[in-house]
């Protein structure tokens, strides 16, 4: 009896670990979706302004670029290794190739940092802020899963 208790005990205990860690990984996908969703958000409006179809607006660009430049050191965080299955975009190629992955993040906050200082008026965005945006493009290309 008190082997069944103890193997009911353990089989119970392994099966909570399991969950946790199930629900962690789907905590961690929920995190970055909601980070990148944020990116895109901010990203439409000002691809209306690079194409001259929305109003230029410093205030908006100059917010963009400090969540980019925020969201870039946390994003990489985001991608721990094991959660690449469930509802995710994310290709495997990210864990493989992470060094590479986490690098992308970086130069987009520097980049965007750069972009920052040097955008006052339409003028320096149209200059600066399509350097910004192509680093999205390069993760998109080799690390997201193409729809």
């Amino acid at each position: 009896m008190v082997r069944r208790l103890t193997a009911a005990l353990a089989a119970g205990i392994i099966t909570a670990i399991a969950a946790t860690a199930v629900m962690a990984q789907a905590d961690v996908i929920k995190e970055r979706q909601a980070l990148l969703k944020q990116f895109g958000d901010a990203t439409k409006p000002i691809g209306g302004m690079l194409r001259g179809s929305v109003p230029f607006d410093l205030a908006q660009v100059q917010a963009a670029l400090d969540l980019y430049v925020k969201d870039a050191k946390v994003l990489p965080t985001l991608f721990p290794a094991g959660s690449g299955t469930g509802d995710t975009e994310a290709l495997p190629a990210i864990w493989t190739n992470k060094a590479d992955f986490d690098a992308r993040f970086a130069k987009l906050g520097t980049d965007a940092a750069a972009a920052r200082a040097a955008i006052t008026d339409e003028a320096s965005f149209k200059a600066n802020f399509p350097g910004v945006v192509r680093n999205c493009g390069g993760c998109h290309d080799n690390y997201r899963q193409k729809n």
